[in-house]
């Protein structure tokens, strides 16, 4: 595999508790899965959650170099834990098509926390030709 692309994020707790306070489901419902908003809920840290998923999200757009616009939905890019607890990116939509045209056959993901802060990094990864 090659690494072809790097994006990273930082997102600040108050700003996504801010969004949820004033907007509520509709912005929850916007930027996050079904599984995304189960995974926060089911945390007692659940804005912390969201908070990475968040910074996630924007990281996966930073190494498309395309940034939020056109029809790319939020909801696009989805941030699972596998089985062992490590975060996996799973592309649908218009982003897919997009990590499609790039040559990105996986991004691989990491999140980390302080104690007001949620950072993301995403490595783009290509097979060798």
């Amino acid at each position: 595999m090659e690494i072809i692309a790097h994006g990273i994020d930082l997102v600040d707790f108050p700003r996504i508790k801010e969004m949820v306070e004033q907007h509520g489901k509709r912005f929850i419902t916007r930027v996050f899965t079904a599984t995304e908003q189960a995974y926060a809920e089911s945390n007692k840290d659940g804005i912390e959650k969201l908070a990475g998923r968040f910074a996630a999200k924007e990281a996966v757009l930073k190494l498309m170099g395309t940034g939020w616009r056109g029809k790319i939905a939020w909801t696009d890019i989805e941030i699972v834990n596998n089985p062992t607890g490590q975060p996996e990116v799973k592309l649908s939509g218009e982003v897919e098509k997009i990590a499609d045209t790039l040559g990105i056959k996986h991004i691989s993901i990491s999140i980390t926390h302080t104690a007001n802060f949620a950072i993301a990094s995403a490595v783009a990864l290509a097979k060798r030709s």
